[in-house]
């Protein structure tokens, strides 16, 4: 099954999923966005990155923001980075995706990256082994192999992304700890508004205190 050009839903939601399901859906389904100092240093290193233009080292050609699509699995977004190393007369591709903290203990970047290269195979009909992931707090690069497991939690991300757009409901809050950096804190209220907390309870405490 492919999906339509309507359908397509942004690639960098993938990561906000992982993150938060949450945070994806307030984000993405109610279209609320707060900036805070990190989110405001990952744009402007995205938008450095875009701007830079492109590039030609020898047998290596440098492409920015460049446009992807996947009917398959139904996303739309922009790679960072991809290189086209000249490998036996033929370019392949290399996806680079550029974040400004470092490395995650868990998987949101790596299938974020994973979901940039099935797009280019499906667009260039090509095969795509590996990829890397630029930290800026590192400075380092962090090479990432698309194995079955990596395609795998790939597309299982983006199958949930379509079911959470299509039932149109924002979960509920529950607070962690991973809560206190995010942009999206004040809106979200996860202290306040989690599961199991009362609405009722909550107004009739906050009109006591006024």
């Amino acid at each position: 099954m492919n999906y339509k050009e309507d359908d397509l839903l942004p690639l960098s939601a993938l990561q906000h999923l992982l993150f938060c399901e949450r945070q994806c859906a307030l984000i993405h389904i109610e279209q609320a966005w707060d900036e805070n100092r990190l989110t405001a240093e990952g744009r402007i290193m995205h938008e450095k990155v875009h701007d830079a233009g492109e590039e030609s080292r020898g047998d290596v050609r440098i492409s920015r923001g460049l446009r992807l699509r996947s009917l398959r699995l139904g996303l739309t977004g922009m790679a960072d980075v991809v290189e086209f190393h000249k490998e036996n007369g033929t370019w392949c591709p290399f996806p680079v995706e550029y974040k400004r903290g470092k490395p995650k203990e868990n998987d949101c970047d790596r299938v974020q990256l994973c979901a940039q290269a099935l797009c280019l195979e499906e667009m260039l009909n090509c095969s795509i082994s590996v990829g890397a992931l630029f930290y800026g707090t590192t400075r380092r690069r962090l090479d990432v192999e698309f194995d079955a497991n990596l395609r795998l939690k790939t597309e299982n991300t983006a199958s949930r992304l379509h079911e959470l757009f299509d039932s149109g409901i924002t979960p509920p809050a529950v607070y962690e700890k991973k809560c206190d950096s995010c942009s999206m804190l004040n809106a979200c209220m996860p202290k306040t508004a989690g599961r199991h907390k009362s609405a009722r309870k909550y107004l009739q405490s906050a009109i006591c205190n006024l």
